[in-house]
């Protein structure tokens, strides 16, 4: 297999925010989307501005103006703003139909790379994608049993497509920055961005209400953890895939989070997993098997 430094940092990716995922799923209870957000992506950038440095040798990085700029953009658009609409979308619709929503994600990098990044893809690479597609379908979309009747289905609908269209956008407006310039420091400054946009937006009268929460409900511990892995660590490897590897060959293995997160669901909290669950796990694997065995086009 044709295993690259982008590829294992891309499925690591997924791995790390699927387990992230397991122990911030109760933490929507006690945070509202916006102070969840702010919360997650402060107490990152309180542990990654130091790594940077020591990175660096606490050398800063010679960037560009554009660069810079693209960077704290990113970070706004693919943070504070996608991030919270994803967690607000997620309240709304349910894990299981904001996992099908989710699915555009790498069809939309598919684009965006090939429309401003001259990206292409290989037979084997195109059949991976359809396989991983498949798959992650199969795992995430809910029995008609399991899905939650909202009545606010259809702007949870908007508000998740939302979150996704700018997540993409986010990614392939960074990807040649990434390329150029370490990869702790522009996760650093993405981040920077992130929660300026959202202390800025915190100010806002009426906005304030979005980020109150009664703080002895709140399960820090666990808040801290998730943070860490879900958020910095898993962010941290996830752009790191698109600097090593093809933006739409890290976004499809990205797509493997979904398969993660029933995979330790079932060891780990014991969730039910069926047999269509297990064929989207099959058919997720087989799709990375082909990923990997692919020769760049």
């Amino acid at each position: 297999m044709n295993i690259g430094l982008g590829h294992a940092m891309a499925l690591g990716s997924a791995a790390t925010w699927a387990f992230g995922v397991i122990l911030a799923r109760q933490l929507g209870a006690t945070l509202p989307p916006a102070a969840l957000n702010l919360f997650k992506n402060g107490l990152v950038l309180a542990v990654l501005a130091p790594l940077a440095l020591i990175s660096t040798h606490g050398q800063l990085p010679a960037l560009t103006g554009s660069q810079l700029a693209l960077s704290l953009a990113s970070g706004v658009l693919g943070i504070a703003v996608a991030d919270t609409l994803y967690f607000r979308a997620l309240n709304e619709l349910g894990a299981g139909r904001m996992g099908v929503v989710g699915n555009l994600y790498s069809p939309l990098v598919l684009v965006l790379g090939l429309v401003f990044l001259d990206e292409r893809l290989g037979p084997w690479q195109w059949l991976g994608f359809a396989l991983v597609a498949g798959g992650v379908t199969l795992v995430a979309r809910p029995s008609k049993r399991g899905q939650r009747q909202s009545a606010h289905s259809l702007r949870g609908l908007g508000i998740g497509l939302g979150s996704i269209a700018l997540m993409a956008i986010s990614i392939v407006m960074l990807k040649r920055v990434l390329e150029a310039q370490p990869l702790l420091w522009i996760s650093l400054l993405r981040l920077a961005g992130a929660v300026a946009a959202l202390l800025l937006l915190r100010t806002w009268p009426r906005m304030r209400r979005h980020f109150q929460f009664v703080a002895a409900n709140v399960p820090w511990p666990r808040l801290v953890v998730a943070a860490l892995c879900g958020q910095g660590l898993s962010m941290v490897l996830w752009l790191g895939g698109y600097k090593y590897a093809p933006a739409a060959v890290a976004a499809i293995l990205n797509e493997s989070a979904s398969v993660f997160l029933v995979i330790l669901g079932a060891l780990w909290l014991r969730e039910p997993l069926g047999r269509r669950a297990l064929a989207g796990v099959a058919l997720t694997f087989t799709g990375i098997a082909c990923m990997l065995a692919a020769r760049p086009p």
